[in-house]
This record gives C-alpha cells, sequence and structure tokens, in this order.
C-alpha cells in the first residue's frame, strides 16, 4: 500500500458511533466520519469522544478517513 499522496490531520473525536467509527472535528473545522486503523483495532485502543487524534485522508474521498494514532 503505497503512502504517497495520504493527507495526514489532527483533529478531536466528537461522537462515538457503532462499530468503531467516530466523527471526527479536524483543525480546520471540518467533520468527517472515520474508523479505527489496522494496529489500533487489532490492539484494541479504546477512543472515547475529546480524544485528539491523528486522521489519514485520501485526497480521492474527503469526508472519510483513518484513525491512525492517538494523540
Amino acid at each position: 500500500m503505497s503512502k504517497e499522496g495520504i493527507i495526514e490531520i489532527k483533529g478531536e473525536i466528537t461522537d462515538v458511533l457503532p462499530s468503531q467509527t467516530f466523527k471526527v472535528q479536524l483543525e480546520n473545522g471540518h467533520t468527517i466520519t472515520c474508523y479505527t486503523g489496522g494496529k489500533m483495532r487489532q490492539n484494541r485502543i479504546r477512543l472515547v469522544a475529546g480524544d485528539k487524534v491523528l486522521v489519514e485522508m485520501t485526497p480521492y474521498d474527503l469526508q472519510k478517513g483513518r484513525i491512525s494514532y492517538r494523540l
């Protein structure tokens, strides 16, 4: 999997949705739907509303993202 073109941005979880998906408000004010990345899901990292996270996005779909790190 290529890491070229991936956009990384910081955000804050505002809402917890079913099946490990979250509403995240980004630094620039946009709100997107995110899911947890592979290692976070594999190691069962818990995320709650208010956590600061690092989100990876693709330039093709700017409404969805993957949470890669909890800050």
